[in-house]
């Protein structure tokens, strides 16, 4: 099913207002974060999306999936009516999305639910 409205992209903000995915973004050299933000824009005008973009992790919570030179990122986020936050961004380093970055999104998300 596909929506009429494209997503609004929203970088997710600490209480002091600090953008966590924005800040890891801008460390990464300009390449990357060019592939990373095509992905971004594909999933803000075609989502809903599946693989091998967009992969769900659990309810209302999944991850961009952008691949860069001998590395993978992920981006989690989540969709709050046409929103799209960015919850947490990684380089992956091995074969499961670590514990640690899932626990960070779960808790970011659950703040923006309250």
């Amino acid at each position: 099913m596909q929506r009429d409205v494209q997503l609004v992209v929203v970088f997710y903000q600490t209480g002091t207002g600090n953008e966590p995915v924005r800040e890891w973004l801008n460390r990464l050299a300009k390449k990357d974060k060019k592939t990373i933000g095509g992905d971004i824009k594909t999933v803000q005008y075609g989502w809903p999306l599946g693989m091998p973009v967009v992969r769900k992790l659990e309810q209302g919570l999944w991850e961009i999936r952008s691949k860069l030179d001998r590395r993978i990122a992920r981006i989690l986020f989540t969709v709050i009516d046409d929103k799209m936050v960015l919850l947490h961004g990684f380089i992956k380093k091995s074969q499961k999305a670590p514990i640690k970055d899932l626990a960070l999104a779960r808790e970011r998300k659950l703040k923006l639910e309250i």
